[in-house]
């Protein structure tokens, strides 16, 4: 049996020595291999890569057809809400101004129609009699009128 100091400079040296030459067998043992099967390597890598990018890109269609899709439902929903306040806003406009409108005395839609329907009704009618009753009809109306205007008054200066 030996009876080596583990804390003999010497044999610490020697110890040295011997692992840093392993370690540098190991590192040309590792590069010869990388050298060897370096090619290989290098084209597993590739094609990990290749794989890795499709995944990717498959994913990020799939989240942008995603994000789309919820982009366009978002803005339907809005477009639906906006549509739905201009008709409420649409609606309280046109029953304010009926409102003033009838409050002047103007006539509404309907009656306005009404009226038109009657015009047409008595046109109708006045087609299918002789033109001196239509004549004499168009004289009493005017007479009418023209008794109802009141008479301009000038106003002098």
């Amino acid at each position: 049996m030996s009876t080596k100091n583990p804390f003999d400079p010497a044999a610490m040296s020697d110890n040295v020595k011997e692992q840093a030459q392993q370690i540098w067998l190991a590192g040309l043992g590792a590069f010869a291999k990388a050298q060897e099967d370096g090619t290989k390597a290098f084209e597993k890598l590739v094609s990990d890569g290749i794989t890795m990018q499709r995944k990717v890109h498959s994913t990020a269609e799939e989240k942008l057809a995603e994000a789309t899709q919820k982009a366009t439902q978002a803005a339907h929903t809005l477009s639906e809400r906006a549509t739905g306040q201009w008709g409420k806003l649409e609606g309280i406009f046109e029953e304010r101004v009926a409102k003033a409108l009838h409050s002047l005395g103007l006539p509404t839609a309907a009656e306005m129609e009404a009226l038109h329907a009657r015009v047409a009704a008595l046109e109708a009618q006045l087609v299918g009699k002789p033109k001196a009753t239509a004549k004499t009809a168009a004289k009493p109306a005017v007479k009418t009128a023209a008794k109802k205007a009141p008479a301009k008054k000038t106003v002098k200066k």
